[in-house]
């Protein structure tokens, strides 16, 4: 695309988020329903355009349509997680920008465990949780709560609250979130599931949930339905992907009327729900110098744009409708870490970092692109290296995915970085939002792979949850980065937490799933 063309469709595309993204609707009068704030929300919002910037060259690309609604356009355009009765998808919505965030009366002085659930255990992987392991909490409306009495699938107690947690030994566990008691009979996936399940925001019962390794056949992408409590959908591997590999370590997200998964084969696919299952309405295949990396990131969407990075540190920005990239950008290295959107006066940037891992020492890279054409804004360098453990190694860099700054830490970024410097040591880092520079970094015991969590007090300050692999938790203020709290509970977070109030959910490769409170 000549630069004349690029400039005219950045410009269009500004005007359009401007217009859609920054209006707010007027003050509504007595007499309008909150369906029609929702009806007039939606129009305000436009899709992004469908362009193709010339970066898009450096990649080989295939768009394989198999179903007729495919090339619908995404409708509604809102993130429906937005309006979901709890935190349903990795870090909590389409942007990834961790939604959910906890309260506490007071300055925090102490985390306590409140109640421990032990799963089984695989005989090579373990059980608990591993990376990402985040678990969904969810409270469903009356209507589902009858269905599944109906149904038989939940205890006679069931309250209508859930914790569901994909474990390492193979099944999916729902929790009474006041006792950690089961709520229904696990599911047993048949393989061990490390990344994080996906509820349909929807509320059609439909649980998403991605296998990590291939203990048996089918190896892949499974749909629960909790109405019945049964497997629905099953999508092994993929004879048409250019990786012959079947993991899915990405959370789904529901964007519209499709539900998309990338795959650490290489594809972005997109699916439909029906009634009675998962339609594949189309897929995107690429490859960049002939390799097809695989897609460990969960993506993040907004609006018809869907952001994502892989193996081989390539970033995507593909348009939804259409399955075609948009733009791409080259970020070094492996990229397993989530890329989140943050809207700017209704413009959205992509934040994501990169590991160390084929340069074995080096720097980490975290950028900040323009959502809309793929331009870096800045670029943040953490340095590091592999560390090397027996026969085992260790990346460096960004596994967590970032967290943005609440309350008094508006316009911060915080983020959980390996090093490998002194051991098996990391930290987490304030970044400037608007410049890209360390604002502070407060070291933990051991290197982070989990990602940190927001809670907010009355005091107006903002605090940071979030734990290492070691099995230590911490309790940060954001604004000055002061350790207020350090307590060694499990034995090795890998996993994301969620927060509820001041109680945080979080799963350990020790086979133990927690519930800890803050005050």
């Amino acid at each position: 695309m000549k630069l004349t063309q690029r400039y005219i469709s950045s410009l269009f595309a500004l005007a359009l988020v401007c217009t859609a993204c920054g209006h707010k609707a007027g003050k509504s009068s007595d007499s309008d329903s909150v369906a029609d704030a929702k009806e007039q929300q939606e129009k305000d919002l436009a899709p992004f355009p469908d362009t193709t910037f010339a970066s898009v060259e450096q990649l080989n690309y295939k768009v394989e349509i198999l179903d007729s609604t495919a090339q619908k356009p995404l409708s509604p355009l809102h993130d429906l997680y937005a309006d979901a009765p709890g935190i349903m998808t990795f870090r909590g919505n389409a942007h990834r920008d961790a939604s959910f965030t906890g309260s506490v009366d007071k300055r925090p002085s102490r985390v306590d465990v409140v109640w421990r659930f032990e799963t089984s255990s695989d005989a090579k992987w373990g059980g608990g949780s591993g990376w990402t392991g985040q678990p969904v909490y969810v409270t469903w409306p009356d209507s589902l709560v009858k269905k599944f009495r109906a149904a038989n699938v939940v205890n006679a107690d069931f309250s209508g609250n859930e914790v569901i947690v994909g474990s390492l030994d193979g099944k999916v566990y729902f929790l009474n979130p006041e006792n950690g008691k089961t709520t229904r009979e696990p599911v047993d996936m048949g393989n061990p599931i490390k990344g994080s399940v996906s509820l349909d925001p929807t509320m059609n019962g439909y649980l998403y949930v991605g296998q990590g390794i291939p203990n048996v056949q089918p190896f892949g992408a499974m749909t629960i339905d909790l109405k019945s409590n049964e497997v629905i959908s099953k999508f092994g591997v993929d004879s048409k992907a250019q990786r012959a590999w079947g993991a899915y370590d990405s959370s789904a997200v529901r964007a519209g009327q499709y539900v998309f998964r990338p795959g650490e084969n290489g594809t972005l696919y997109k699916w439909l729900p029906t009634p009675t299952g998962m339609t594949l309405a189309a897929c995107l295949r690429f490859t960049r110098n002939g390799s097809a990396p695989g897609i460990e990131s969960s993506m993040s969407v907004c609006r018809n744009y869907g952001y994502f990075n892989d193996n081989a540190g390539n970033v995507l920005c593909v348009n939804l409708d259409t399955m075609k990239p948009v733009w791409y950008y080259d970020n070094h290295d492996d990229s397993d870490s989530s890329p989140i959107v943050i809207e700017e006066n209704g413009h959205p940037y992509v934040y994501t970092g990169t590991e160390i891992d084929r340069q074995g020492q080096g720097q980490a890279y975290y950028v900040k692109l323009d959502g809309l054409t793929g331009e870096k804004i800045w670029e943040h360098q953490v340095p590091g290296r592999q560390a090397t453990v027996g026969e085992k190694h260790f990346d460096g860099g960004f596994y967590a995915t970032p967290l943005p700054g609440r309350a008094d830490c508006l316009g911060m970024l915080f983020a959980n970085v390996v090093t490998n410097t002194q051991g098996q040591n990391g930290h987490l880092e304030a970044i400037d939002i608007k410049t890209g520079k360390m604002l502070y970094k407060t070291d933990l015991k051991h290197y982070p792979w989990s990602s940190p969590v927001a809670l907010t007090g009355k005091d107006g300050k903002m605090y940071i949850f979030t734990g290492d692999t070691a099995g230590n938790v911490y309790v940060i203020e954001g604004k000055t980065g002061e350790i207020l709290v350090t307590k060694s509970v499990g034995n090795n977070f890998e996993s994301s937490p969620v927060v509820v109030g001041n109680e945080i959910y979080l799963g350990t490769r020790g086979n133990t799933i927690f519930k800890m409170k803050i005050s």
